[in-house]
């Protein structure tokens, strides 16, 4: 009877060892849950959305690997942790990129808007030159109406760039540019054909 005691006392020890030393990591997966959200937080969505989803995806896949381990009797989070860790780790160097990208981003929207304005002024200017006749004064008064909107729309480019959306800017502004471009042509075809008179 003496040795089924300690032989039962011996048991539960090692149970009990097993069982306290495999606790949920919940604070490093409370860590890369937040590092995670730091990462949607500095425009992760917007500027890094791959690496995001990825990251997203490693850490349901430890999420799974915790959620798998609490259910067994002998408890084993060491992979779980493993992979938690590369999550806090990847999370930060995502983070790290995002100021970079945006940088780069905001640089074409300039750019691109900068390309708008120039072509704007080219085709207010060649207007300036288009041939005036009997038959080409309506095509000038739509063509400077044409104008006259793109340069209101370079309003909501220089809007777009204020509030930090440096794709939607990018977008309007080439709109703007091809436009304008689209206008430059016709005044150009409408200059050969009289010149070719």
């Amino acid at each position: 009877m003496k040795n089924f005691v300690k032989g039962l006392s011996l048991a539960l020890i090692v149970v009990l060892a097993f069982t306290s030393c495999a606790k949920q990591p919940t604070q490093l997966m409370d860590s890369a849950k937040a590092a995670i959200q730091s990462v949607i937080d500095a425009k992760g969505g917007i500027y890094a959305k791959d690496e995001l989803n990825k990251l997203q995806g490693d850490l349901q896949a430890a999420l799974d690997a915790v959620t798998a381990q609490a259910k067994k009797f002998f408890k084993k989070y060491g992979p779980a942790k493993d992979m938690l860790t590369k999550v806090v780790t990847e999370a930060e160097s995502v983070k790290a990129l995002i100021p970079g990208r945006i940088a780069e981003a905001k640089a074409a929207a300039e750019n691109t808007m900068n390309e708008a304005k120039m072509a704007v002024e080219e085709a207010k200017a060649l207007l300036e030159k288009a041939p005036k006749g009997k038959g080409t004064k309506a095509d000038i008064e739509a063509m400077k109406a044409d104008l006259a909107g793109l340069e209101t729309a370079m309003a909501d480019v220089t809007s777009a760039l204020a509030a930090e959306d440096y794709s939607g800017a990018k977008d309007k502004a080439a709109a703007i540019k091809d436009k304008a471009a689209v206008i430059i042509e016709q005044i150009n075809a409408a200059i050969a054909k009289i010149k070719g008179r």
